[in-house]
């Protein structure tokens, strides 16, 4: 499964790319990389049919933890998904 680091990250969201939060609702509304979506993983099973499996994303979350869980998940769905290691506590761009 591809990965990348948190740092390499921040160029892809200035290209626009689709990142995929999977932290709680309450741990993004805290803040977040701008234009993110929110899934969390404790729902992820409800919610993955609304991502599109043309496009890429890549997945954050606090640490890295869950952002691997949840990437094993979707890629094992056929989803075209990037973990990202580090998580938002490393996250030094910007945030809403």
């Amino acid at each position: 499964m591809k990965s990348i680091s948190i740092k390499e990250l921040e160029s892809k969201v200035e290209q626009g790319a689709n990142v995929l939060d999977v932290r709680e609702i309450h741990e993004f509304n805290e803040g977040h990389i701008p234009n993110a979506q929110n899934l969390p993983l404790s729902n992820l099973e409800n919610t993955a049919s609304t991502l599109n499996k043309n496009d890429e994303y890549y997945v954050v979350c606090a640490m890295g933890g869950r952002s691997q869980r949840a990437s094993e998940y979707l890629d094992h769905l056929g989803y075209n998904v990037i973990t990202v290691k580090g998580g938002m506590t490393t996250w030094k761009g910007d945030i809403e």
